[in-house]
């Protein structure tokens, strides 16, 4: 249970809402910037950082999945990938009908080293924390990814429009 009283949590509420607006903010700006570097669309950056967190290959299916595109927008997206020389498509050796898509593990590395270096290193801003502290981040942190993939499934399924978003902002949000 929390030791602040009604008012004071709901002080810090309101500070975590203002804080969670500009940190969102903060980060798209920042991939916004990375991709710009190195010449990505953010989309196709963010791609790239989940493809770095699979154990292999992926067919172009599961990054639809892992992005929440259509199977045509993340087909274009291997392609702007493979054009770039991140990725490439290769035969997959179980069932030679199924093509997958790889990583080029030198671009792969380039691209981290880039991150790194525009990115500085984050370890410092967590060194005061105790692992209380650094467990509730976690938390936190895998909370919002869960709930950040339900809001998009339910945006991408129409449900923008029975939540009472307008029929212009709903077209958007609805469409990849």
């Amino acid at each position: 249970m929390s030791g602040y009283s009604g008012y004071a949590r709901v002080r810090l509420l309101d500070e975590l809402s203002v804080v969670s607006h500009r940190y969102v903010a903060s980060y798209a700006l920042f991939n916004q910037a990375v991709a710009d570097r190195l010449g990505l669309h953010p989309t196709d950056l963010q791609c790239l950082n989940l493809l770095t967190l699979e154990p292999g290959p992926v067919t172009t299916g599961r990054i639809a999945q892992l992005t929440g595109l259509t199977t045509g927008s993340a087909t274009r997206l291997v392609d702007r990938l493979e054009r770039a020389g991140y990725v490439r498509r290769e035969r997959d050796a179980a069932d030679r009908r199924k093509v997958l898509v790889a990583t080029v593990p030198e671009r792969i590395a380039e691209f981290r080293r880039m991150w790194e270096r525009l990115g500085g290193d984050r370890s410092a801003l967590f060194e005061d924390l105790q692992e209380e502290e650094l467990a509730a981040i976690v938390g936190h942190m895998r909370r919002t990814v869960q709930f950040s993939g339900e809001q998009i499934a339910r945006l991408r399924s129409g449900g923008a429009r029975r939540a009472g978003i307008g029929e212009r902002e709903a077209s958007r949000a609805d469409t990849p």
